[in-house]
């Protein structure tokens, strides 16, 4: 029954980040490139849920938005799918309590998503390469990310150890036994 509370809210956590994305960063951008709060979302469900949520998370996520913006269906879902599963590795490895760590994880899924969306879409749709821009846009968006993590994180902490909590319980003991 948790869970499904939990999901719901966590449907509904991106249904307002996709109204953030496109309007209120329309407004509030840098240099005409706007955060992707989308990244930072599924880095945090594959940090505190688990990789397997995350991933799924990711890949229905990235379908959604494929169909709303994209221009060929899976780009972004492979993206951040990848995302959500590569979070679920960083759980494993890194502490959460840590802003910096955090600030380092949003810094390389940030320039892992953008990097394979170029990719995939210079592959699939034939668009022209213009490394000196792309760059630019990157640096941006990894800043803005970082700067946006740092503001919300407190907040991103609390529900993710209440999600971790549901997710993934207390079972220490039974890695041992």
């Amino acid at each position: 029954m948790k869970k499904t509370v939990i999901n719901i809210i966590l449907i509904i956590i991106a249904f307002c980040i996709y109204f953030l994305q496109s309007n209120f960063f329309n407004w509030f951008n840098i240099a005409g490139i706007m955060p992707n709060l989308f990244v930072i979302f599924i880095l945090f469900i594959g940090l505190f849920a688990s990789r397997t949520v995350g991933t799924i998370y990711g890949i229905v996520l990235g379908i959604i938005l494929d169909f709303i913006i994209g221009t060929r269906v899976g780009i972004n879902a492979v993206c951040l799918g990848v995302i959500g599963f590569l979070s679920g590795t960083f759980d494993k490895n890194f502490s959460k309590d840590s802003r910096m760590t955090i600030m380092f994880m949003v810094f390389g899924t940030t320039i892992i998503f953008e990097v394979s969306n170029y990719f995939l879409n210079y592959l699939f749709v034939s668009s022209s390469i213009e490394i000196i821009s792309f760059i630019k846009i990157l640096i941006i968006e990894v800043l803005y990310n970082i700067i946006l993590t740092i503001i919300l994180y407190p907040i991103i902490q609390k529900l993710g150890y209440y999600i971790e909590h549901e997710y993934k319980g207390n079972k220490i003991l039974t890695r041992y036994f």
